[in-house]
């Protein structure tokens, strides 16, 4: 599987870890840990609510160059 998102790196670059963003969001951390791990990929809606969490750009989150190779296949 593809390691889509950038949680991981942004939670860390802000000192922050998976339970901050567990409270934060109202999401079992479970849920949090397999997203951090990229183990599955957060919805569009929790993309956006962890972007709003983390005061970043959805952008931020997502890993470029594995966007580019998906919008190729497109």
């Amino acid at each position: 599987m593809a390691k889509l998102n950038r949680i991981r790196v942004v939670l860390a670059e802000r000192d922050l870890n998976n339970k901050w963003l567990s409270d934060k969001l109202g999401k079992d951390p479970a849920t949090i840990s397999k997203w951090v791990t990229n183990t599955t990929q957060p919805s569009l809606e929790a993309l956006i609510a962890i972007a709003n969490a983390l005061e970043v750009p959805v952008q931020e989150l997502v890993r470029q160059e594995e966007r580019d190779k998906f919008l190729k296949q497109v």
